[in-house]
């Protein structure tokens, strides 16, 4: 008798409606649209009031997602939110979700922490539950409130940024062959300060100093993560690739984390597939971390570039230093 497989039953997604373009944000740094775009292929992003948390991005994309598999609240027992910006150190983000939405209260509610890898590192758990056949139907969230970390004087991190949310409502089906096929996780663990915030935690906890020289905000040195993402990423495609025992041009669309144009061009080299098989919406949006993967998923499907039968690749890299490629047939 076959295994069940665990398929993605809907998808969805949101941006906050404000854009912050190049331009405007050449009058707040030192820098230009030519400089951004160049270096990282962004034109604008989107950017949430002050008022608006991660939750509230994330709410409104899961109601998409589940509006989409035609589910309601109380088919969700499972819910986790990947993020690095959750609504408060504690509880978890998911909680709040979960009253929001109003899912059962027995269902099982947590965040995970693989910054722009978030979401692929969630898919991968939700299998593994949902394979255990405790639990039904997951929604699993990327969301990420990125304007509210970075440091707005440093210009070359707050160009990158932007916020948003991506969802996906996963069950089982009898389909062999079908959902997510594999995953290939990983992390390069000697590199947790080239991409960090380096105060809040219980290291090194807030003060007034912190405050004063922003140390409680994103750092990254752009360079040496440059590298390592192009290098997890190339990994991630070839390890899964060779699990399943497929071609690169077998694959139907690449959806990368959205970080920067030039990774996702080097990626494409590295697989010797032409960029229009790559989905970039990097433009648009910048870098929305966790939200990244998801939002691009929920777009391609809308806009028709996902079919019945296609063989989707998802890679990502992130802070940690982490990364994670997954296959799925849609």
């Amino acid at each position: 008798m076959a295994h069940p497989s665990t398929v993605i039953l809907g998808t969805g997604s949101y941006a906050p409606p404000r854009v912050l373009t190049n331009e405007e944000l050449a009058l707040q740094v030192d820098t230009s649209d030519e400089w951004i775009r160049t270096r990282t292929g962004i034109r604008e992003r989107r950017i949430a009031d002050d008022a608006v948390a991660a939750s509230d991005l994330a709410v409104e994309a899961a109601r998409a997602a589940m509006s989409d598999a035609d589910l309601e609240a109380s088919d969700i027992d499972l819910l986790i939110v990947a993020t690095i910006t959750p609504d408060y150190p504690m509880p978890a983000t998911a909680c709040v979700v979960q009253r929001k939405l109003g899912l059962r209260t027995n269902s099982a509610c947590f965040d995970l922490n693989a910054a722009c890898s978030g979401f692929v590192y969630s898919l991968d758990t939700a299998a593994a539950m949902l394979g255990s056949g405790r639990y039904r139907h997951a929604l699993v969230i990327g969301v990420e409130k990125m304007s509210s970390i970075v440091d707005w004087t440093d210009r070359n991190t707050c160009v990158l940024f932007g916020d948003a949310a991506g969802a996906v409502v996963m069950g089982m089906s009898d389909e062999r062959g079908a959902g997510l096929l594999g995953t290939r996780l990983g992390a390069f663990g000697e590199g947790t300060e080239l991409l960090w915030i380096s105060d809040g935690g219980s290291r090194t906890p807030i003060t007034q100093e912190s405050f004063a020289n922003h140390s409680h905000r994103l750092r990254m040195k752009g360079k040496e993560v440059f590298k390592l993402a192009v290098r997890g990423m190339e990994d991630a495609c070839r390890e899964i690739l060779e699990q399943h025992h497929l071609r690169a041009d077998q694959i139907s669309l690449v959806i990368p984390h959205q970080a920067n144009l030039r990774i996702i061009e080097a990626i494409s080299h590295y697989l010797e597939l032409p960029m229009d098989r790559f989905y970039i919406n990097v433009d648009r949006f910048g870098n929305t971390s966790a939200a990244s993967i998801p939002l691009a998923l929920d777009e391609a499907r809308r806009l028709g570039r996902i079919q019945r039968g296609d063989l989707i690749l998802l890679v990502a890299f992130g802070a940690g230093l982490t990364y994670g490629s997954a296959l799925i047939r849609w």
